[in-house]
């Protein structure tokens, strides 16, 4: 139920639906009959956070508990957020209509650095003080989770408690202290240091950072018995792992409006740009069964008649092609379509191929990454040239002539050779549609190349590498386009200037707290829409708070160096990140996980992949 105040301005908005509640599968419950009240916040429209999975997951797993009531919040656009500002409403929670304030636990997901300030915008409309430090009582917990979580510093001041890793069962855990200690009748202080102690939580008002002269970290140091190192929680049988039976249906389109199944967790090959595929480790799969079963239990729930199979590779599933075949046998019967939105060029196959197509029928995405085989092996994709035109070539012999090719520009010992290969490699691909001879007749071939801009991520090789000045990068994506010919090439690529902020914030400290505070107070937000960011703006923040944004995106960093996220556990050994960075630097590759197992570290958990074949 939406507060009445919401009622008027409805038609002075863009898509009011955003803001109305009432879908299908939502959770009404009496509020007077639970102990905890969570508000699950996303930091970016209604379309966006109703298409994140981890929102979905946890939001049925709260409610299946009686004793709690979880509802949704998502950031209002800006014409909203105008009218709530001046007519004094505040953010509130879809199911209920009751305001930010009213809640016991304020939980956002960190799926992304440019949402930053749309976290400090929401608590504010919701009437929560924005420094943890300003927050009294056992009320008002603000929580996250989500891979923005393994470098949460610069957002530090403003949250309670950071979740490490898998979410399922650490966020219950800390949940239940909570309704102990209301009954206790703790204090706020006393509950967060009892909360650290719960392994996968983070509290950050119970460490002190030290810094040098040359304003590098010096010492992160913790106090009231907090543990030195916070180990990440992962669930590692994937099967027992909550998975919920429906999913809230949207009043509007949103940007993935369809059904999503999680056939596996981590990813086997390392990558070393790949920020997932280091922190998410180890590799953990459903089985063929499980899957089936939640897809179909799914679709009859939703009405939805699509399935994304989500994961980080989703060709490298072991069981890919039964698992195909089984879902085939009833989802071609109910029209159901199934879709992987995320295959390797080394994992596509004529079985794979014979068995999407029979349900859908629409362009193929590849991500190689970078043109040439030298910067291939840099990064470690462990893909060569004559893979991706052979994967090609099966896909046009089976009735494609669309094919999406994604790169990244900036990488580590990048030169401007390497990036004209880019436009080089998708015109062999263009050739390659026009060498076959059982394409389609009569159909022209598109290639869209898409570059992006590399950002240096904590818990990666490339942690200690300094990203590519926006100049620099915006000469590689001219580059590009001057190199290529073919008019069957289509070329876009992600602006340099958001990506600089990105970096900024991914290997930020907690000095950014203040610069975050301070763009907040200009009314910056929505940085990772077009329409609304503004590099100037940011650099004039910056400047007011007197911090060199370069320092953060643009230095190489020593191997030596204290970081920042150090008292941080994802169970990966820094001594293996700084290995697999200095092979970088000679083109060395590292096999997957599969092949030979390359002592990352996260054996420690005792499951998926890394125990396998024991």
């Amino acid at each position: 139920m939406i507060p009445k105040e919401v009622e008027k301005i409805l038609l002075k908005i863009q898509k009011p639906g955003r803001y109305t509640g009432g879908e299908l599968n939502e959770v009404i419950k009496d509020k007077r009959s639970v102990d905890v009240r969570f508000a699950f916040c996303f930091p970016d429209t209604y379309e966006v956070g109703m298409s994140h999975l981890g929102i979905k997951i946890l939001y049925s797993l709260f409610n299946s508990k009686p004793y709690i009531w979880c509802e949704r919040v998502f950031a209002p656009w800006i014409d909203m957020q105008k009218l709530m500002i001046d007519r004094n409403i505040p953010l509130y929670a879809l199911e209920s209509g009751d305001p930010l304030c009213d809640f016991d636990f304020i939980g956002f997901t960190l799926q992304y650095e440019l949402s930053y300030t749309n976290i400090l915008s929401m608590l504010s409309l919701g009437g929560i003080p924005l420094k943890s430090c300003d927050r009294k009582g056992l009320e008002h917990i603000v929580v996250a989770g989500g891979p923005c979580v393994c470098n949460p510093e610069p957002l530090a001041e403003f949250f309670d408690i950071f979740f490490l890793g898998d979410g399922e069962k650490v966020d219950l855990e800390v949940i239940e202290l909570y309704r102990q200690c209301k009954r206790e009748n703790t204090s706020r202080i006393e509950f967060l240091r009892r909360a650290a102690q719960i392994s996968g939580v983070y509290v950050p008002s119970l460490y002190d950072i030290e810094y040098n002269d040359d304003l590098t970290v010096k010492s992160i140091n913790a106090k009231y018995g907090a543990p030195k190192k916070i180990v990440k929680r992962v669930e590692i049988n994937m099967d027992d792992c909550y998975y919920p039976q429906s999913f809230v249906i949207p009043n509007i389109e949103i940007i993935h409006d369809r059904a999503v199944e999680e056939i596996f967790r981590g990813c086997i090959r390392g990558c070393r740009f790949c920020q997932a595929g280091y922190i998410y480790r180890p590799t953990r799969e459903k089985s063929v069964d499980t899957i089936c079963g939640q897809c179909r239990c799914i679709c009859e729930n939703t009405g939805y008649d699509e399935i994304s199979l989500s994961s980080l590779s989703s060709s490298d599933y072991t069981q890919i092609v039964s698992l195909l075949e089984k879902l085939h046998e009833w989802a071609s019967k109910e029209n159901v379509s199934l879709s992987l939105p995320s295959m390797r060029v080394d994992g596509f196959s004529d079985d794979i191929l014979s068995k999407l197509k029979s349900v859908r029928k629409s362009g193929l995405t590849f991500a190689p990454e970078a043109g040439s085989q030298r910067m291939r092996d840099v990064i470690n994709k462990n893909v060569r040239e004559e893979e991706l035109i052979s994967t090609c070539r099966v896909a046009f012999e089976g009735g494609y002539s669309t094919v999406k090719l994604y790169f990244m520009i900036g990488l580590p010992t990048e030169t401007m050779d390497d990036v004209a290969d880019i436009a080089h490699l998708a015109q062999k691909v263009v050739d390659a549609y026009y060498a076959c001879e059982n394409r389609t007749k009569g159909r022209a071939v598109k290639v869209t190349v898409s570059a992006s801009a590399f950002v240096p991520k904590p818990f990666t090789p490339f942690q200690w590498f300094g990203q590519d000045t926006i100049e620099c990068m915006h000469k590689k994506q001219w580059h590009i386009n001057d190199t290529i010919t073919s008019r069957k090439i289509n070329y876009n690529y992600h602006d340099a200037d958001t990506s600089f902020l990105e970096a900024v914030f991914a290997r930020g400290d907690r000095r950014l707290s203040k610069a975050l505070l301070c763009a907040f107070e200009r009314g910056i937000c929505f940085d990772s829409w077009d329409e609304c960011f503004s590099l100037s703006k940011w650099l004039d923040v910056f400047s007011a708070c007197d911090i060199d944004p370069a320092f953060y995106a643009n230095r190489h960093r020593n191997f030596d160096e204290v970081l920042p996220w150090d008292h941080l556990d994802y169970g990966i050994d820094k001594e293996f990140l700084i290995s697999e960075c200095q092979k970088a630097y000679k083109n060395i590759t590292t096999q997957n996980c599969r092949e030979k197992c390359a002592g990352c570290g996260a054996a420690k958990f005792k499951g998926g992949v890394c125990y396998e074949k024991r």
